[in-house]
C-alpha cells in the first residue's frame, strides 16, 4: 500500500514539473513567434533623394518575409502590383527593406502585404500614404543641372588686358557737348573764348607793321651809303 502510493505521488510531481516545461517551451515558442505587428511601413525619402516605401522588419525568430506594394487606385477597390522584396534574415532590433513605388506625389496611397512562411500572411495596417513632402531628384536631368551649374560657378570672370585698358576713352560727340554761356559755339571743344580772334588779329598786324619797318629802315641806310 505504501509502495503504491509512493509511486503514485512520484507520478504526480514529475508530471507537474513536466507541464510546467511544457507551458515554458510553449511560452518561448509565442514569444519568438512571426506576426503582423513585427512589421511596420513608412514613406520615407532615401539618401539618394528617392521617395520610397520603407517596410521594417522586427521577427526576432529570423523568418524570412516577402513584402510587396500595392498601389491604391482612384477606382473603387482597383490597386496595382508595383514591387516586391525579401526580407531574408530579420532581427529584433529591426531589418527594412526599400519598396519602389514609381510615383511620389502627396496624398499617394500604398497597401502593403506581407507573407512570412506559414505564420504571417496578412497587410500592414494602417495603410501607408505620402504625406506633403518632396524628394530631391536624383536622375540624370538633375546631375546635368548640377554639373552645369558647378562648371559655371568655377568658370573665372575675364578681365581686360593692360593693351585694352590703358586704351584712352572714347571722345563724347559734338552733338552731345554742352554748349558755352551766350548760346555761341565758336571754339566749344578747346573752351576758348571769342576775344581770342581779335588778339590772334592784332598780334599779325603788329608782325606786319614791324617787318615793313625793318625794310625801310634798311632801304634807307642803303640810300645813305650811296
Amino acid at each position: 500500500m505504501f509502495s503504491s502510493h509512493h509511486v503514485a505521488k512520484t507520478a504526480r510531481v514529475i508530471g507537474t514539473f513536466g507541464a510546467a516545461a511544457a507551458l515554458s517551451v510553449g511560452a518561448a515558442h509565442t514569444a519568438l513567434a512571426n506576426s503582423i505587428s513585427d512589421f511596420s511601413a513608412a514613406a520615407v525619402c532615401d539618401a539618394g533623394g528617392n521617395g520610397v516605401i520603407r517596410v521594417t522588419d522586427k521577427d526576432a525568430s529570423g523568418t524570412p518575409a516577402t513584402v510587396t506594394l500595392y498601389l491604391q487606385l482612384s477606382m473603387p477597390g482597383g490597386e496595382r502590383l508595383v514591387d516586391t522584396e525579401t526580407i531574408e534574415h530579420p532581427t529584433s532590433q529591426g531589418t527594412t527593406a526599400d519598396l519602389n513605388p514609381l510615383d511620389w506625389y502627396a496624398g499617394e496611397t500604398f497597401r502593403v502585404h506581407v507573407k512570412a512562411g506559414d505564420q504571417v500572411d496578412d497587410d500592414i495596417q494602417p495603410l501607408t500614404v505620402v504625406a506633403d513632402e518632396t524628394c530631391e531628384p536624383s536622375g540624370p536631368s538633375s546631375s546635368a543641372t548640377a554639373t552645369a551649374s558647378s562648371a559655371s560657378s568655377a568658370t573665372p570672370t575675364t578681365l581686360p588686358s593692360p593693351a585694352e585698358s590703358s586704351s584712352p576713352a572714347a571722345v563724347p560727340g559734338a552733338s552731345s557737348a554742352p554748349s558755352p554761356p551766350g548760346g555761341g559755339t565758336d571754339l566749344a571743344e578747346t573752351g576758348a573764348g571769342s576775344g581770342t580772334a581779335v588778339i590772334a588779329g592784332i598780334a599779325a598786324a603788329l608782325v606786319v607793321a614791324g617787318g615793313g619797318i625793318v625794310v625801310a629802315l634798311r632801304r634807307r641806310a642803303a640810300h645813305r651809303s650811296h
